[in-house]
């Protein structure tokens, strides 16, 4: 279900001995545990919260799934799931993270609840109390509705967070209904939809690059700004996953959902604090301000080959490129083009937020091209890049344009998290500032739905290029930042 392979942003870290022993006992229900996103991302996650002391001094995982499946059984398929996309069960404190596994077959829905009921109750008993239920939807959207009414059908509603993962809806009307049927069901508070985008330190630092240095506060604006570039390009192609995202596509899957919100993140203005509320209403106050979506605006593509993947039709007009123009009209940002871009089978994978700066006016002349840059790269723990012009050392005056790069993994005593293991952890202590709202997603949705009314051909290019020439138009005069030097660059 998820775009690029979040288990890139895997670091090493260490265990520190801290507990979070201030959370309340919980017990978590993992829907589609035996599917393929729990094994590569959810379960691992899990894990990685024990190795860092950071789940609650008392929990349960409840796997929950169709096939008959008992504890031990499950046990060994965790175990295998670690072993095969890591962290290595002998590198974490497998022998009591196990104890703790437990798993509900017959499925669930509001006809039949299978077997979950019974294992949740006999689960509540062993720990005692009345713990607090995480139900994690870690399944396809089109299973989102019979799982929402199982849980109110089934008393499992009061009290409960509920986890959803991405895509929330398909389309305008999908998401419209769907979030009509989760808020009579649940309040908003109760409700975590997953961006890994959001739980990524790299999208987290830019709170702090922005508002904790005078440095780069006083010129994230218009006057100073001249382009603004997200970028995230992927050499991936969608063999795994070929029907679902025939489905969707790049516009749906990455543009309307991970970029319109690094996009906001980028543009908000300041926050009355970073408390998660007043984030969220920063975030979402400037995705009202996104002007709607032009086919003008919008460069499509599709990469040469892609009908002939298994699952795919000869004639699918699927985006797997998309390049778009946002203008944000706030007095922060008018004018400013926020230029957003993502593809599979590009020339490269990278994950980058760049300010291109405007050239100063004064006494310096011929500066070069781009010669003031920040770039935070949101890969892994997250980087800075700064691109400025100095002297050339020696008898003339001639300029030079330089980077220099900090490494947020490099900062002492940092102990970088996945984004997975993030967000999940956030869900735990109830901390919504990094997850995206009702409110917020309907404004995402109303900017790009009149494209989707008026949607503009796909354009073929080679794998292996930036994808098709057009998008170049749709960055001057600056130029895309990622590409500039040609390597395997076919425009």
């Amino acid at each position: 279900m998820h775009v690029g392979d979040p288990r890139d942003e895997r670091t090493t870290v260490p265990d520190n001995g801290t507990t979070d022993t201030d959370l309340p006992p919980t017990i978590f229900v993992l829907y589609g545990a035996t599917g393929d996103l729990a094994r590569r991302m959810v379960l691992p996650a899990f894990y990685q919260l024990a190795q860092y002391g950071l789940l609650p001094q008392e929990w349960r995982l409840v796997g929950n799934g169709r096939g008959d499946v008992s504890h031990e059984d499950f046990q060994g398929r965790v175990h295998d799931a670690l072993t095969e996309f890591g962290p290595k069960p002998e590198d974490g404190p497998w022998d009591e993270f196990v104890g703790n596994l437990r798993f509900a077959g017959g499925g669930f829905d509001e006809t039949d609840p299978g077997s979950l009921l019974d294992v949740l109750e006999e689960t509540k008993q062993e720990m005692g109390g009345d713990p607090q239920h995480v139900h994690y939807l870690a399944v396809p959207p089109t299973a989102f509705e019979k799982l929402t009414k199982g849980l109110q059908e089934h008393g499992l509603t009061e009290g409960s967070r509920v986890v959803y993962e991405k895509p929330y809806g398909t389309s305008p009307d999908s998401f419209r209904e769907l979030d009509e049927l989760v808020l009579s069901v649940l309040d908003e508070e109760q409700v975590f939809r997953i961006d890994h985008f959001l739980g990524k330190e790299g999208t987290q630092d830019l709170h702090v690059l922005r508002f904790a240095n005078g440095l780069f506060e006083h010129v994230w604006d218009r006057e100073h700004v001249q382009q603004v570039q997200i970028d995230v390009p992927e050499t991936l192609d969608v063999a795994q996953r070929a029907e679902f995202y025939d489905a969707t596509g790049a516009t749906l899957d990455m543009l309307v959902t991970h970029l319109f919100q690094v996009a906001a993140e980028v543009a908000m203005e300041p926050p009355v604090d970073l408390s998660p509320a007043s984030l969220q209403e920063a975030r979402e106050s400037v995705l009202a301000a996104f002007r709607p979506l032009a086919a003008e605006d919008v460069v499509l593509g599709q990469f040469e080959g892609y009908t002939d993947i298994e699952g795919v039709p000869d004639d699918s007009t699927t985006d797997t490129f998309v390049a778009a123009r946002l203008w944000v009209d706030t007095d922060r940002w008018h004018g400013v083009p926020f230029l957003l871009r993502t593809g599979k089978k590009l020339a490269a994978s990278e994950q980058k937020v760049s300010l291109v700066l405007r050239k100063p006016d004064g006494p310096v002349t011929h500066v070069p091209e781009h010669g003031n840059v920040i770039t935070l790269s949101l890969s892994g723990a997250g980087a800075l890049d700064l691109d400025f012009v100095a002297k050339k050392p020696g008898p003339q005056l001639e300029l030079t344009q330089t980077r220099t790069t900090l490494d947020l993994a490099d900062i002492e005593g940092g102990t970088p998290l996945p984004p997975y293991v993030s967000l999940i952890h956030d869900v735990v202590t109830g901390d919504r500032s990094l997850f995206t709202t009702s409110d917020g997603l309907a404004k995402a949705w109303a900017t790009v739905e009149p494209l989707l009314d008026d949607r503009p051909g796909v354009q073929p290019y080679a794998a292996g290029s930036w994808g098709p020439a057009a998008a170049n138009e749709l960055a001057a005069p600056c130029g895309w930042l990622l590409g500039q030097t040609g390597e395997t660059d076919e425009q």
